[in-house]
């Protein structure tokens, strides 16, 4: 009886010193699911180069992930093919915990225009959770006489072949965007893909394309810096961020124009449910830090989470609305 007591008493204890702890808001104590996971580093494939908006959100939710789970989780840049060349590296990685994708919304659009994809985001990925959200916006170079969006379908039409416009890629949401605005718009218009927004930002700066849609997480920053000019948000209620621009809606024949862009993470399909949870309960505790959430609405992006499978009914949702966007305009990758 003795020894149950103080057994007993030993447990409470514990309890109490843990109890003690999390009041302390030690976030950084490593958390582990099962099987001693994560064992080593994590490797977060992004599909796109560095610098891109998909990059800015990797990075930041890795390092405070890395925080609270006890090992570092390093970027890994694959980008190619319109996200598909890092999507179908992390598919066909050990379902272990160890290699994760941020996936967008690219991934949703990708298999209405790519015929023989590598792999298939709905039955290839478990679903973890929704990052970020954010809208689009209408970029120029700041030497642009363009300074609203009568302005550029003004241009566009007189144009002959129409203004080259940038994109981070093939069927990527800054591509679709823009197919869409220049379909309701009946502003002709070239496609320029880039492999990512960072260079396709620099030749836009540049003047070598005159007009992109693309996240305010990487746009806002070259705006802010003098490099460019914003015109208008895809959203269909002006941004928080930015309140001072119009939507693209609001102008003559666009009502009813909206365009989002999403990132969110992905696991190996076949990876431990106990490893998926700390994962997601991981990533939800990092969403809800006050200093994550500010520094992502600092450039328009509204933050996620949610649970795992409202994220999987997310993407589904999304795969149908950018089919029915597809066949509409008549996209073709280029």
């Amino acid at each position: 009886m003795d020894r149950t007591r103080r057994s007993l008493q030993a447990r409470v204890g514990v309890i109490a010193a843990l109890a003690v702890l999390a009041a302390g808001g030690l976030r950084t104590l490593p958390v582990q699911a099962q099987d001693g996971w994560p064992a080593r580093p994590v490797r977060l494939v992004v599909p796109y180069p560095p610098g891109g908006p998909t990059d800015i959100v990797a990075r930041l939710v890795g390092q405070r992930l890395a925080e609270r789970l006890g090992q570092p989780f390093v970027v890994e840049n694959r980008a190619g093919a319109g996200g598909n060349i890092g999507a179908e590296a992390a598919a066909k990685a050990a379902a272990d915990g160890h290699t994760l994708l941020i996936g967008t919304t690219a991934h949703a659009i990708n298999p209405s225009l790519f015929p023989n994809l590598g792999y298939d985001i709905r039955k290839d990925f478990a679903p973890v959770a929704l990052l970020t959200s954010m809208p689009l916006v209408l970029v120029v170079p700041a030497s642009s006489p363009v300074a609203s969006v009568v302005d550029l379908v003004a241009a566009a039409k007189a144009k002959s072949g129409g203004l080259p416009y940038a994109s981070s890629g093939n069927g990527q949401s800054t591509h679709l965007a823009a197919e869409m605005f220049a379909t309701m718009a009946g502003a002709p218009m070239t496609h320029v893909p880039y492999k990512g927004s960072a260079p396709a930002l620099t030749d836009l700066a540049g003047g070598q394309v005159a007009l992109m849609f693309d996240t305010m997480l990487s746009a806002m920053p070259q705006v802010k810096a003098g490099r460019l000019k914003a015109i208008a948000v895809t959203s269909r209620e002006r941004a928080p961020s930015a309140p001072e621009l119009p939507t693209v809606a609001e102008s003559p024949g666009l009502a009813g124009y909206e365009a989002t862009a999403w990132n969110g993470l992905f696991a190996p399909a076949g990876t431990a449910p106990g490893i998926l949870a700390a994962l997601a309960k991981a990533v939800a505790e990092v969403l809800a830090e006050p200093e994550t959430r500010q520094r992502f609405a600092a450039d328009g992006a509204i933050v996620g989470g949610g649970t795992p499978a409202a994220f999987g009914g997310f993407v589904g949702n999304e795969i149908d609305k950018w089919r029915a966007v597809v066949q509409r305009a008549n996209v073709k990758v280029d």
